[in-house]
């Protein structure tokens, strides 16, 4: 008789662990949020479920009980992990060596999930000639997912008179370094080059055409400075990207001219597909140039930070400020994810980033509206906004990476 209640006891423990472990058949389940994700056409509110490293489920009910940890997303907005199209990761200990292997650069994974950022795009930091060293370096021991633009300039972003060697700009080189890392190198990166050749844009391009990747271009530095249209309508391709859009600096044509009017050809090149990035840095956005291209309804195809140690310590700060920033100035939030998501991923040409469909990897930003009053600056004059994003929980391939208020821990009664 004894036997038989033992056998008993073991056989409803075991099946009461079987059922509590079927139960909880998903590892994260986020409930409640506004969930933004435009790739799907999603903005209402729905639950996420997620199991190891992957979206499972998304839909408007998922029970609380299928899942080991619950996030209470009520008030909040749930997007895909964000993409910061322009970055600059190469850190170093090289002197004088600007953004390539640098004390310039920075390590993403510091200030990338704190902010909702699970994708960052170095632009150019790195060349043919030294991408080798920034990926095993960086990009194989970050948690944050790192892509790239390879520098047209073999020696990457060295600064000074490094960048402006036309022999050193080499198309074949770099196409066959893009080929050989497909993996991780999404396209060409175009930057201060002073002269006024249109050699480094043609090479770029030349790259990009052997390769199928788009090219991003960081323009101007002659004197008298070139036009923009001709390089929007002659040299660049559907798909290639215009980075620093809202920059007004010296050497470079700006996109609203001298009497506040957004310039006529950037509708004939947004119609020709050329793709416009904000890029904002230390000094390369001005609200001269973006509230009258705004008021035109000339908005950014996507948004990204040019973040090194000098813009994140200046008017930049984090990619969450420049956001706020689009916010402020009239840019719905639908649109103002799309920019920071599905638009990046497919500027990349990595359409599978930047969404919440079942079966992705699970790169989920959990993000808080703050209302009040804010300063908002480009280095020269202040706005002032009522809104401000802000981070409360970040997740990179399943695991939660950054976690504000704690929202995945139990609390203690």
């Amino acid at each position: 008789m004894r036997g038989a209640i033992t056998h008993w006891i073991l056989f409803v423990s075991a099946h009461l662990i079987f059922t509590y472990a079927h139960a909880q058949q998903y590892s994260i389940l986020i409930k409640g949020g506004h969930v933004i994700d435009p790739r799907n056409r999603i903005d209402a509110v729905m639950d996420i479920a997620v199991t190891g490293d992957s979206i499972v489920k998304v839909a408007a009910h998922i029970d609380p009980a299928t899942a080991k940890t619950v996030i209470d997303a009520k008030d909040l907005y749930v997007t895909p992990g964000l993409i910061d199209l322009h970055t600059h990761n190469f850190a170093g200990t090289t002197p004088n060596r600007y953004l390539n292997n640098s004390y310039d650069a920075v390590a993403p994974d510091g200030f990338t999930f704190r902010c909702g950022v699970t994708t960052v795009v170095d632009a150019g930091s790195s060349g043919w000639k030294n991408f080798e060293i920034f990926l095993d370096q960086t990009i194989r021991h970050s948690k944050t997912r790192v892509l790239a633009f390879v520098n047209i300039v073999g020696g990457g972003m060295r600064g000074g008179p490094f960048e402006q060697d036309l022999t050193d700009m080499d198309a074949k080189m770099t196409a066959l370094t893009i080929r050989k890392f497909r993996q991780w190198i999404v396209g060409v990166k175009v930057a201060h080059y002073e002269g006024a050749e249109w050699a480094p844009v043609d090479r770029a391009v030349e790259a990009g055409k052997a390769t199928g990747t788009p090219v991003m271009i960081d323009f101007g530095g002659s004197n008298p400075p070139l036009s923009i249209e001709e390089l929007f309508m002659k040299h660049l391709r559907p798909g290639d990207i215009f980075t620093h859009v809202y920059a007004k600096v010296k050497g470079r044509q700006s996109i609203v001219d001298d009497n506040g009017n957004l310039q006529p050809f950037m509708w004939e090149a947004r119609k020709k597909g050329i793709l416009f990035d904000v890029g904002h840095g230390g000094t390369s956005f001005s609200y001269t140039q973006a509230l009258p291209a705004i008021k035109a309804g000339f908005f950014p195809n996507t948004i990204s930070t040019d973040i090194h140690t000098g813009s994140m310590n200046g008017a930049m700060k984090d990619m969450l400020n420049v956001m706020s920033k689009f916010l402020n100035l009239g840019m719905p939030l639908p649109e103002l994810i799309k920019a920071t998501t599905s638009a990046a991923a497919d500027a990349i040409h990595h359409p599978e980033l930047g969404s919440l469909s079942v079966n992705n990897v699970a790169d989920i930003a959990i993000l808080r509206v703050d209302k009040g009053k804010f300063g908002f600056t480009d280095g020269k004059s202040r706005q002032e906004g009522t809104r401000r994003l802000t981070c409360e929980l970040t997740i990179r391939a399943g695991k939660v990476v950054y976690d504000l208020n704690g929202l995945a821990n139990e609390d203690i009664h």
